[in-house]
């Protein structure tokens, strides 16, 4: 080989290294594709997520409830501190009753608001008043769920075992 013939193959090699601007855009627009399709099916998995974790909460602050209950003889009220009293002992007028609190009730640490960040909805249900059936919960507990909106269709909502299929309505 000739000194003529090694530069030219040289040339060639170099002028053929590197990418054209239609291979670099087809490569963006696959990746591109690609997040697409990531962000169409991984969103609807972590708001479905979401909701499974509120109903996990909303069971794990109704068993503290009822423990509180066993407890104490009622559900905390708005004196008590409400779902706060699950937390740190409230004040009792009553000595005897401050010393029936066996709390905390949930584990430290344990936030009562929703992954959404809103707070917990509880509150005491005075069954004679409502007209509700005999053996519904004495209260409700809820999340006002993705939107923020109190009595909205995404609203999520702990039912009793027996008041599941009235109550799950909200929860899908």
């Amino acid at each position: 080989m000739n000194l003529k013939t090694i530069h030219s193959l040289k040339n060639r090699r170099s002028q053929r290294s590197g990418f054209t601007l239609i291979e670099i855009l087809l490569v963006i627009v696959i990746i591109l594709l690609l997040a697409g399709a990531l962000v169409v099916f991984v969103l609807p998995q972590q708001e479905g997520a979401e909701k499974n974790t509120t109903r996990l909460k909303l069971s794990q602050v109704a068993s503290a409830l009822d423990t509180y209950r066993l407890n104490l003889g009622h559900y905390p009220n708005e004196q008590e501190g409400g779902l706060d009293a699950l937390m740190k002992k409230p004040t009792f007028d009553n000595e005897r009753m401050g010393e029936k609190w066996q709390g905390p009730y949930l584990k430290p640490g344990t936030l009562l608001d929703d992954p959404w960040g809103h707070m917990l909805k509880y509150e005491l249900v005075d069954r004679a008043a409502e007209g509700e059936k005999k053996g519904g919960l004495p209260y409700k507990l809820s999340s006002v769920g993705p939107d923020g909106q109190p009595d909205t269709d995404d609203d999520i909502k702990h039912a009793a075992d027996s008041d599941k299929d009235a109550g799950s309505a909200g929860d899908k």
